[in-house]
């Protein structure tokens, strides 16, 4: 895997969701660097990625209450382990469980396996409550992908929340996971 600094170069064979958070991202003046690989499938898959951005990529969980009413994309560190009663508590939500596909397709244009804060520039009705774990807000950088899980990219976090965020409308909801049994 190689290193590359900004979008690529030849996009031919890029899904135009991939290519739209690259004009997305240079149309805002975000600065990022990219790594190309195959679908990151395991979590050594996903480790060599880390070491390619030399950078931790963020889990990312797209989530919904029961009723299926309220939507939120969870970002937490990679090593931290998901418990929902520990989330539920702190944003008022009773159960959450899993969003369905259909959902990711619908609010974020992102299939699993790509879910991505880049996601929320597609959620044009603000349908999703976007969460962030405390320690991925104190981060120097954020990793995630360009909605597409064949590419991933190195963010600085300041300019997640100070310039993507609020140019796609959205506030994060900084939450504390402590992940342990």
């Amino acid at each position: 895997m190689e290193l590359h600094n900004g979008r690529p170069e030849n996009t031919e064979s890029r899904l135009s969701r991939e290519i739209r958070v690259y004009d997305f991202l240079d149309g805002l003046g975000v600065e990022y660097q990219r790594v190309d690989h195959e679908a990151a499938m395991t979590m050594e898959a996903c480790e060599a990625v880390d070491v390619a951005l030399g950078t931790t990529m963020c889990k990312n969980l797209f989530l919904c209450n029961r009723q299926k009413t309220a939507f939120y994309l969870l970002l937490m560190p990679g090593d931290k382990k998901f418990k929902t009663k520990e989330l539920s508590s702190q944003i008022n939500s009773a159960r959450l469980s899993f969003a369905e596909a259909e959902d990711m397709l619908k609010f974020l244009d992102i299939e699993p396996g790509a879910v991505s804060v880049m996601g929320l520039m597609n959620d044009k009705g603000h349908d999703v409550r976007l969460l962030v774990d405390e320690d991925v807000k104190a981060g120097e950088y954020i990793g995630c992908h360009p909605c597409v899980n064949t590419s991933s990219l190195k963010i600085k976090t300041e300019d997640i929340f100070g310039k993507f965020l609020p140019a796609v409308g959205h506030e994060a909801e900084i939450v504390h996971l402590v992940g342990e049994d």
